[in-house]
């Protein structure tokens, strides 16, 4: 039997089961939807109520359009829906609730007894002075209606035009017997149609102690909100429990996004876990908006991130010229002790290894090629000299000159390249002795820069060009073009994600 330690067990990648996470990203859409029609219930209570749209209608003063009404709920549905009043304390307003009993009145006593009857002049006048009433005092202005007002109005001014084109004097004319006299079927319809859905929108939010209107959607969203936290705290202890080094508190920061499902306020960031349990339940893919996401901000950021990094690496090396590292560095002495932390000296052995290099590997592979420069260099010299002359009239002597050359120019070469390579060999004495030269080349050349007053020179002549550099080059960095940048990148990762591995 084999004993996995503990330590494998919490460093095994965690494999969250996919039905669980769709699970509760379904439960995380149910939450959001129901939020959704929270918030969205009181702007959109007219077309609840109604049940209607209207596509097509334009009003100016150019041109009039009434456009297209389509009935998209029933009025069962939209009786169901609006008993959603109740969570959001929504009650009829008085006056256009009373306003609305006064006509149903009148329509009974119209229908009954017709339009001579005292009781319904009575209630005509009753009628007009309530009509007047609601337009002076705005009974629409509570739900921020007033706008429907205005509809009621510009509906009855144009029903009843007047000289003053007013709405009071339209709704006096309306409510009278002369009016309806001969056409109460006709006059009723209008109302039914035109006026009456509006006064319907108004109504009457109940104000709580605390100065805010009242809202029970709390006790409809608690359930969810402990049904996440539960949820929260356990995903989290199990990250917790599955990863080294991170505590109950780095998980919950690990998941802070899901804050959202149980904080009151702000609901609406709750699209926000929502989307990334849609992205982790693998219901949608995001990773392609991620990478846009990235992108953009990387384009956003690369221009000042480029003129920052190397503005500031410039400052630093100019900083360093000024407190003279440079002299400091070709000495190898400091204001402290130098430190080596393997009794090595590099500049030295990294001289002894390329020398060797050059000996064993170069020298030998480019032998013909250098005797070939040099043949041509000697012969070239040997021509131009005024010895060579005499010496061509012998017979044979040209032939002797170019065979000692090519002999001289191979054995010189030869014995170079083997002398190289007897002094590169493993000897101490050799050793030091380039150690020492290298050590003296550097305090020697230091010594001199400084004795003819050169290094102060050369530090202000490096310091202007620094400068140069960052006003000439950096800022042209920086405009590069971000995106050009970003599509060699992205072809690059086409290019590895394509290429077979193995």
């Amino acid at each position: 039997m084999t004993i996995v330690p503990r330590s494998y067990k919490r460093t095994r990648k965690y494999r969250p089961n996919i039905w669980f996470e769709k699970l509760m990203a379904l439960v995380a859409v149910i939450n959001l939807i129901i939020v959704g029609f929270d918030l969205s219930y009181v702007p959109l209570r007219d077309f609840w109520l109604s049940g209607q749209v209207t596509i097509g209608g334009i009003k100016s003063a150019y041109i009039k359009l009434d456009g297209v009404k389509l009935d998209l709920i029933s009025e069962d549905v939209s009786r169901f829906i609006t008993q959603y009043d109740a969570v959001k304390g929504i009650i009829p307003n008085r006056d256009t609730e009373e306003y609305l009993d006064k006509v149903a009145q009148l329509r009974a006593e119209l229908t009954v007894n017709g339009v001579d009857t005292p009781v319904a002049q009575n209630l005509f006048g009753d009628i007009r002075r309530r009509s007047i009433e609601i337009v002076q005092t705005d009974a629409f202005s509570e739900a921020n209606k007033t706008g429907n007002l205005e509809r009621i109005k510009n509906r009855m001014r144009s029903h009843l035009p007047n000289k003053d084109n007013s709405a009071k004097t339209a709704f006096w004319q309306y409510w009278t017997v002369k009016n309806f006299q001969g056409k109460v079927t006709p006059e009723l319809e209008f109302f039914d149609r035109e006026i009456k859905p509006l006064f319907e929108t108004n109504y009457y939010r109940v104000v709580g102690e605390n100065g805010g209107y009242v809202d029970y959607f709390g006790f409809i969203d608690f359930p969810f909100g402990i049904f996440f936290a539960v949820e929260f705290l356990g995903r989290t202890w199990l990250i917790s429990r599955r990863h080294i080094n991170i505590s109950w508190l780095d998980a919950m920061l690990w998941r802070w996004y899901d804050f959202f499902f149980f904080i009151p306020g702000w609901r609406w960031l709750r699209v926000i876990p929502v989307t990334v349990r849609l992205n982790q339940a693998q219901i949608i893919n995001l990773n392609s908006i991620q990478k846009q996401l990235s992108q953009g901000l990387v384009a956003g950021i690369a221009e000042d991130i480029t003129e920052v990094v190397i503005i500031r690496l410039i400052n630093q090396i100019q900083s360093s010229i000024r407190n003279g590292d440079i002299s400091r560095l070709l000495s190898q002495q400091t204001a402290n002790p130098y430190v080596d932390i393997n009794n090595t000296n590099e500049t030295a052995e990294i001289i002894r290894i390329l020398a060797k290099v050059i000996a064993d590997r170069v020298l030998p592979a480019i032998q013909p090629e250098a005797e070939s420069l040099l043949q041509y260099s000697v012969d070239k010299a040997i021509r131009e000299s005024p010895a060579y002359r005499g010496i061509k009239l012998l017979p044979g002597g040209d032939r002797t000159i170019i065979n000692l050359s090519n002999q001289l120019i191979s054995q010189t070469y030869s014995a170079f390249s083997s002398t190289l390579q007897a002094a590169l060999a493993e000897d101490e004495q050799f050793d030091r002795l380039l150690e020492s030269l290298v050590s003296n080349l550097g305090s020697s050349l230091s010594n001199e820069l400084q004795a003819q007053q050169s290094m102060n020179k050369i530090e202000l002549l490096l310091i202007d060009l620094l400068e140069e550099i960052k006003i000439n080059y950096v800022e042209r960095l920086s405009q590069e073009d971000i995106e050009d940048i970003l599509e060699q990148t992205r072809s690059l990762r086409n290019i590895s994600h394509k290429s077979p591995e193995y």
